[in-house]
């Protein structure tokens, strides 16, 4: 097998087959869940800019803080979290079949560019085949409710309850939450868990697989630049930071069509012109910040988790 290395005494990439899985997964799924509790609330202030109608409620990315924050307290921002929290396990999937025929195509010596556009596109097939019934319930689950804003206490709809669900402040969310489940299942079968599933594919698959495309473009351009000297860690945590953003720009419509599939409730009037903008400032920092933090997490996992035969060869600082 051939492993890319910077120099005789570095490893550049840790490969599958380098690591120790049974420390991989465990570490690989708690670091998933460390990222999701921090930056959960973008993903929810997003979600929200892309499915209201023009600048119904929010005029932007931190008016939607505010408000929501000031409207609903911290809960507000942290709507739907434990049902999202399972898309955990899709991400074990994920990481797996991505690495998995990563090392099937490397063992073929197919170009490194394309082995992670064929990994990444796979791997975010897998992923979205688990997880959309859980990211249809938790979209429902941000988007949902009737909340008090400024000094008069006007009322004013957040964006959605296209379910019909009671809001009752004494109902807990348990049963909000199985209350979707349920009118999900009553209106449209076992289909309605699968809602937007195609426009999921068309938004992540090429999502996934361009992000991987350009971090590891982004990370060959900036070990050119950069000096040796120069931390293995910083470098792949800037390339994955470079590779959100130039993915998100490129994606952004296909996002926002997904979002609306799966919370439907009335035809949404957006211009065409809109469309390539709407809510793109939370994505942009929303992705900005998952990349560097995904990245982050992963490739110290990687190294945590590397067998012993190869840890003199890891760098992780300089």
């Amino acid at each position: 097998m051939t492993t890319a290395v910077e120099s005789p005494q570095f490893i550049r990439t840790i490969e599958w087959d380098m690591m120790d899985k049974s420390k991989f997964f465990p570490l690989s799924m708690l670091s998933s869940f460390s990222v999701r509790c921090c930056l959960y609330p973008l993903t929810v202030i997003k979600t929200r800019l892309q499915v209201q109608r023009h600048d119904d409620v929010y005029k932007g990315m931190v008016d939607a803080w505010t408000k929501i924050y000031h409207g609903e307290g911290a809960a507000g921002l942290y709507r739907g979290f434990w049902v999202s929290t399972f898309q955990i396990i899709s991400g074990a999937f994920y990481i797996s079949t991505y690495e998995g025929v990563r090392h099937i195509l490397t063992v073929n010596n197919v170009d490194s560019r394309l082995k992670s556009l064929v990994a990444g596109g796979c791997a975010s097939a897998v992923g979205q085949t688990i997880v959309v019934p859980f990211d249809v319930m938790s979209q429902h689950l941000m988007v949902l409710g009737v909340v008090d804003y400024g000094p008069k206490k006007q009322k004013l709809l957040i964006v959605l309850n296209p379910l019909g669900i009671s809001m009752d402040p004494t109902r807990s969310r348990l049963k909000i939450t199985l209350d979707i489940m349920k009118q999900i299942y009553i209106q449209d079968g076992v289909h309605g868990f699968y809602r937007g599933y195609v426009a999921s594919l068309c938004t992540y698959v090429p999502n996934s697989a361009m992000w991987w495309t350009f971090y590891h473009l982004y990370q060959d351009e900036l070990y050119a630049i950069f000096p040796s000297w120069v931390s293995h860690l910083f470098i792949q945590c800037m390339a994955g930071t470079l590779g959100g953003f130039t993915t998100t720009l490129l994606t952004n419509p296909l996002d926002i069509v997904r979002a609306r599939l799966q919370t439907p409730c009335r035809r949404h009037s957006t211009s065409c012109g809109r469309i390539f903008t709407k809510g793109l400032s939370a994505r942009m920092v929303q992705s900005a910040c998952f990349s560097f933090a995904i990245i982050l997490g992963y490739e110290t996992i990687k190294r945590m988790s590397v067998n012993e035969e190869y840890r003199e060869y890891i760098r992780w600082i300089i």
